[in-house]
């Protein structure tokens, strides 16, 4: 065997695994999302991502590390699909209909029984862990200005009422969002949810 031929199966034998990294993450959303975060075990996680316990290793150090990244992932993908909802209707009315849509969408059948990672699994690790709480904190935030920045929008282009005060409305809203991703883990159905957020558009005026 040549130097050459010996030093090329070597560099091939030390080449890490190459891998979605995205598509392992979305894999070990859906564990996170129905298991939570500590019950959720290594082995579970590197079986759903279908990449040997190495390469789970190398990528992301631990179980931890995971998470993290699938955070990142789940916010950075839900938000993309938002927008593009957002992008194709034109009043701040319509597009807080569309948010609250949204989320009812996401509170029934298969999804609805998952949940949220953010109020789930991310809220589970975020008592102990101060790098997740400020990621929830980040998300909470964010979610709630979005809505807030909608009504004004809304309150501008005379689709929302201007008696209302936005801030409380927009937190409002965000509480409500919230809490239809955790009740949509009962089994609720898409008419319950639908109505749910019908029922919250009253709060624009």
């Amino acid at each position: 065997m040549t130097t050459e031929t010996l030093e090329s199966k070597n560099r091939a034998r030390g080449r890490p695994r190459e891998f979605d990294a995205d598509a392992a993450l979305d894999k070990a959303l859906a564990v996170f999302s129905e298991r939570g975060y500590h019950a959720a075990s290594i082995s579970e996680l590197t079986e759903a991502m279908e990449l040997a316990s190495g390469s789970v290793y190398k990528a992301f150090k631990d179980k931890r590390g995971i998470f993290l990244a699938a955070f990142d992932r789940y916010r950075k993908v839900r938000r993309s699909i938002l927008d593009a909802r957002l992008a194709k209707v034109e009043t701040g009315r319509e597009k807080v209909r569309e948010v609250l849509a949204y989320y009812a969408s996401s509170s029934h059948g298969e999804s609805g029984r998952r949940g949220c990672l953010v109020v789930g699994s991310a809220s589970e690790l975020a008592i102990f862990d101060e790098e997740a709480a400020e990621r929830v904190a980040a998300a909470f935030d964010a979610n709630e200005k979005l809505i807030l920045d909608l009504v004004r929008l809304g309150q501008a282009d005379g689709t929302i009422s201007i008696a209302i005060d936005s801030e409380t409305t927009a937190r409002a809203l965000l509480c409500l969002t919230k809490g239809m991703r955790v009740v949509g883990k009962t089994g609720r159905t898409e008419n319950d949810m639908a109505n749910v957020a019908e029922a919250a558009m009253r709060l624009l005026g």
